[in-house]
Formats: structure tokens, C-alpha cells, sequence
């Protein structure tokens, strides 16, 4: 399987609903490197898993949407704990949904599985992994 990996990071704000949480439960702020792997079993007619300047322009698109943002302020989030793992799914979810529309251009057919990973920290990350396409 072939890989490719675009990074880029976001700013956020948001709190938990929980006593599992502890402090975290008010208002704080976080930093996510966001890591965003494609795959595909075999390479594009060019030789890539995909064009790496039109991968990290998707990544910072989907990223921007949520770049310095209060994240218990957006509507789509509504009711949800925003933590490290549910906003790795919800990046998922907006990355694929483009790559479906044609995002990568052709090159985005072949590809078949994704994860993006949030590294919270140098000590902590959390990911989403899953299919694409059909």
C-alpha cells in the first residue's frame, strides 16, 4: 500500500461537557498538528498516490473552516464534545466528502483509505482511519 502524507495545524477553542475532564471543562485553547495520510494500493498513471500541492490545499481548506474558531459556537458541532478524536472523524468526513466531489482531480479515484491524525502534543495524538470511494 502507498501513502502519502500532508501536515498543517489549527488553533481552536472549545470546552467539555463532563467531569471526566476535569479543568477542561472551561473555556481553553489548543494547537493541533494535523496530519492527513492517503493511500492507495496502486499508483496514479503519473506515479503518485496523489498531487501533493492540491492534498495540502484540501488540508488547509478544510482546516481554515475551523482554523481560530470557538468550536462551542459552531452550529455542526452542536451538542458534541469536540475532543481530540471526534475532530479527528470530523475532519475525515470533511476531506472526504471533497475528494468525492473531485478535490485531487482524477488522481483522487484510486485512492482507498484515509487517516487523519491530531497531535495535541508531543506526547498525545488521536486519529481516524477509514475508507474512501465507493
Amino acid at each position: 500500500m502507498y501513502s502519502l502524507c500532508v501536515r498543517d495545524h489549527m488553533m481552536i477553542a472549545h470546552s467539555f461537557r463532563g467531569e471526566v475532564f476535569g479543568p477542561a471543562q472551561r473555556l481553553h485553547g489548543a494547537t493541533y498538528i494535523v496530519d492527513c495520510e492517503l493511500r492507495r494500493p496502486v499508483l496514479d498513471d503519473d506515479g503518485l498516490v496523489a498531487d501533493i500541492g492540491k492534498s495540502s490545499m484540501l488540508l488547509r481548506e478544510v482546516l481554515g473552516e475551523l482554523d481560530y474558531r470557538n468550536l462551542d459556537e459552531e452550529p455542526a458541532f452542536a451538542g458534541s464534545n469536540t475532543t481530540t478524536e471526534f475532530l479527528a472523524k470530523a475532519i475525515f468526513d470533511r476531506i472526504a466528502a471533497r475528494i468525492a466531489a473531485g478535490a485531487l482531480g482524477p488522481g483522487g479515484a484510486g485512492l482507498t483509505t484515509m487517516r487523519v491524525t491530531l497531535s495535541e502534543s508531543h506526547v498525545a495524538r488521536a486519529a481516524y482511519e477509514g475508507p474512501l470511494g465507493d
